[in-house]
């Protein structure tokens, strides 16, 4: 438990104990304070103080540099009572790299601050290495924005999953209500779109809906859609590709599509709750390399049950089968994740050891990082990262994690967002998670939406 004073510093604080495995079992009282430019903690863990003093005469918000540093104290303590580094040391925000973009464009080098808050050298460099695979990407413009259409369909419900999305067997009554609402949506939506950078439709699994289906949202989609827009489909398991969905993507100009290997392992395949087996991923890549799609193929590191030699393998078979884009998830379990309660924690050095040799094997096979962000409740701290071949960066990806546009999102669990750059603020506009409630709830997201994003056509 952790009390603090400031009271804002408490939630903080909880993300840091979290890093620690045993540290949510003690009780933590911290008061700090910033005068001048130095930064002055109190922390009192299990009835122990200790005091931490960190002068830093950088401005900018004073509230987030006492977070900053209020959890680097803790960070060190914590570390020091467990014998335990972390990668990202006291980093715990999911996008690293937008603090690194911060300190450049206040003509300071990031590594400096990246080292005080005790990040390894390896997830510096890293830092660094995804900001330049960023590079003729990367744009901070009014008016740029992207297109996200959420279609929370699956075949079945992965035993790590937390999202809202449910088997396609028990939703499907929703499925004609839910394509009309998306089609209120989009229409409504067309007037609010200045300069379109890229469109993603996204899941759940798009490729659980029927092929009529799958082209009613490609047909309502098409409006918006310009020569040399990215256009992505997370077609997502093998087990629901067919030729006329392909053909259907092809048709409306659709660039990329995403194959969700996760495992190439039967038994883990199995052990998750995934449908289907490592055989037809292979006839899923088949059948999609004739039409010339950019692929990106997702793995994930620490699944239940598998050791380095699993990870490795999976490794070397999405690598044979030559995607553009490999993407090296971190295992992470959160709420409402069969898994949670199930799984035991993976052992750090064999996680550290699975990122570590992902980096090693794929930076030899001729993939580059290009964009990288963390969640909480991720196994062993790491993160996720986009792997790229030279030239297949995804618009999307980049400009989603470092929020430099504004994101039109529609659908059940969508989370759209408005920037206003010049007061360097975000709005959010999230939809209901679940389908009934967001079908009953339409209209008034489209009029709430109206009012958001007129707001910057101004």
């Amino acid at each position: 438990m952790v009390t603090a004073e400031p009271e804002f510093l408490a939630p903080e604080l909880m993300d840091v104990v979290r890093l620690f495995e045993g540290a949510e079992t003690l009780e933590i009282f911290v008061r700090c304070d910033r005068q001048g430019g130095l930064f002055t903690g109190e922390y009192t863990i299990d009835g122990k103080t200790e005091t931490k003093d960190y002068r830093d005469e950088t401005e900018g918000n004073e509230k987030s540099l006492i977070k900053r540093y209020a959890k680097l104290g803790l960070y060190e303590l914590l570390s020091a009572h467990f014998q335990k580094e972390l990668p990202w040391g006291s980093l715990t925000g999911i996008r690293p790299t937008r603090l690194a973009y911060a300190e450049l464009e206040k003509g300071r080098d990031f590594h400096g601050l990246f080292r005080t808050l005790r990040v390894s050298e390896e997830n510096t460099a890293l830092v660094g290495q995804v900001i330049e695979g960023q590079r003729g990407i990367y744009e901070k413009k009014e008016g740029n924005v992207d297109l996200y259409v959420s279609l929370p369909f699956c075949p079945s419900k992965c035993d790590y999953c937390s999202f809202i999305t449910a088997p396609i067997g028990k939703t499907r009554q929703y499925v004609p209500a839910y394509l009309g609402a998306l089609e209120r949506e989009l229409s409504a939506a067309r007037g609010l779109v200045r300069n379109l950078r890229s469109i993603y439709i996204g899941g759940g699994t798009p490729f659980a809906l029927e092929e009529e289906e799958l082209g009613r949202v490609f047909e309502a989609v098409a409006p918006f859609l310009k020569d040399g827009v990215e256009y992505t489909v997370e077609a997502g398991r093998p087990d629901v590709f067919t030729r006329g969905k392909l053909d259907l993507c092809k048709k409306y100009g659709v660039t990329r599509i995403c194959i969700n290997a996760q495992s190439f392992s039967d038994r883990t395949l199995e052990a998750i709750g995934r449908k289907h087996t490592k055989r037809q991923l292979y006839e899923a890549f088949d059948l999609a390399r004739p039409y010339g799609f950019t692929v990106n193929c997702d793995l994930i590191a620490g699944l239940s049950g598998e050791g380095v030699s699993e990870f490795s393998n999976s490794l070397s078979e999405a690598i044979a089968l030559a995607p553009e884009n490999i993407t090296v998830h971190t295992l992470c379990l959160k709420k409402g994740a069969k898994l949670k309660e199930e799984t035991a924690r993976l052992q750090e050095g064999e996680l550290g050891e699975m990122i570590a040799l992902s980096r090693e094997v794929l930076r030899s096979a001729g993939y580059g990082p290009y964009y990288l962000y963390r969640q909480k409740y991720m196994a062993g701290a790491h993160e996720n990262v986009g792997w790229t071949k030279k030239g297949y960066a995804s618009v999307y990806n980049v400009d989603v994690m470092e929020e430099t546009t504004d994101n039109l999102a529609v659908g059940a669990n969508a989370i759209g967002k408005k920037l206003f750059l010049r007061e360097e603020r975000i709005e959010r506009l999230g939809s209901p998670k679940d389908i009934p409630t967001y079908l009953s709830k339409t209209d008034e997201l489209i009029e709430k939406r109206a009012k958001l994003f007129e707001t910057g056509l101004r």
